[in-house]
């Protein structure tokens, strides 16, 4: 039976078309378009892939948390349809409001016709990320782990030791992480994978906010540092969070939208590790071709970033959260160091 006449017979719509999207790199992920009435209505239909992320949150788990960030205010398009077996047995999906705008990093940060966008997008990333931490574990149940620092700390080593390769640069960096773990935080939603490239974006700015399959409970400054990790400028290196403004002014204005204080050292330590759940998640994703588990070229491709981000978390660690420049938050250039 074809993924059409699965789709017609389990979740009971009449089909147009499903062609499958490119650029998730964790899930699979379609364009259904469907007759509804006398028309049509399009959706992103979202299932569990063959071999995901370690760390990732299945279709099922996804579910339910997409539904309490869309009560809290995200602007992150709504979830139904809930059901199993679609697409791949056992696999879970669902079906998302299909979202108009631009999602690829490199166009996000560059073109010229999302410039007045980018003027936006600062205030518009720290209301939404103010809203995503607004849900806390005594107002609502979700089927999420919480990861506190020692927790992320032992699920790097667990995870750089199965890579089945040596990777001393990746250790010495996790080594002082390890050493240095924060102190307790609050707890708040973590969006998990709030980058560029997660968002869509369209002339007047944020559109959506997508891909929470890394969701969990955790400390609301994970979110902001993993918006600043190197590899998610796109090239715009001096634009420290997410190629698109500074850590500063994103700190500044994330304080201002949610009345939480943003600690420089913290940031700083989630900022290390973040590149660091990167780099050897790079490695992963190559591994995830070479098992076979997708034939997704792109795989391949990634791992070469590995180093780049081994390196980021080594030199933000000898620069410490004090020595980042004339704004606290900023990195100096490569000419200043």
């Amino acid at each position: 039976m074809s993924h059409e006449q699965q789709i017609a017979s389990v979740m009971g719509l009449d089909v147009l078309e499903l062609r499958p999207l490119g650029g998730g790199a964790c899930q699979d992920n379609f364009s259904l378009r469907v007759r509804e009435g006398a028309g049509e209505r399009r959706f992103a239909l979202r299932s569990d892939a063959a071999m995901s992320l370690p760390g990732s949150i299945g279709r099922e788990q996804e579910f339910p948390v997409i539904q309490a960030a869309v009560a809290a205010g995200v602007p992150t398009p709504a979830v139904s349809s809930l059901r199993q077996g679609v697409i791949r047995e056992g696999a879970w999906c669902y079906l998302m409001d299909w979202a108009e705008g631009e999602a690829i990093g490199s166009k996000v940060v560059k073109k010229p016709e999302l410039a007045r966008a980018r003027q936006r997008l600062p205030e518009q990333l720290a209301r939404a990320l103010a809203a995503v931490h607004s849900v806390t574990p005594d107002q609502v149940e979700l089927p999420i782990q919480r990861t506190a620092p020692e927790v992320a700390v032992a699920d790097l080593y667990a995870l750089l030791d199965s890579l089945g390769e040596a990777r001393p640069e990746l250790e010495l960096a996790l080594r002082w992480a390890r050493d240095h773990l924060p102190s307790e935080a609050e707890t708040t939603l973590v969006h998990g994978d709030f980058r560029t490239g997660n968002f869509l974006v369209d002339e007047g700015g944020l559109v959506a906010l997508l891909d929470w399959e890394f969701a969990r409970w955790g400390d609301p400054h994970e979110d902001l540092a993993w918006l600043c990790v190197r590899d998610w400028r796109f090239g715009q290196i001096k634009q420290t969070a997410g190629g698109i403004t500074t850590r500063g002014d994103l700190a500044a204005r994330y304080s201002a939208a949610s009345g939480r204080a943003v600690d420089p050292v913290r940031l700083h330590w989630w900022e290390v590790v973040g590149n660091l759940r990167w780099g050897i998640g790079a490695v992963v994703q190559g591994q995830r071709y070479l098992k076979g588990k997708t034939r997704d070229l792109e795989m391949l491709a990634i791992p070469r970033r590995s180093a780049e981000m081994a390196y980021e978390a080594l030199r933000l660690i000898e620069a410490g959260p004090d020595g980042l420049g004339p704004d606290p938050l900023t990195p100096p250039t490569q000419e200043a160091r």
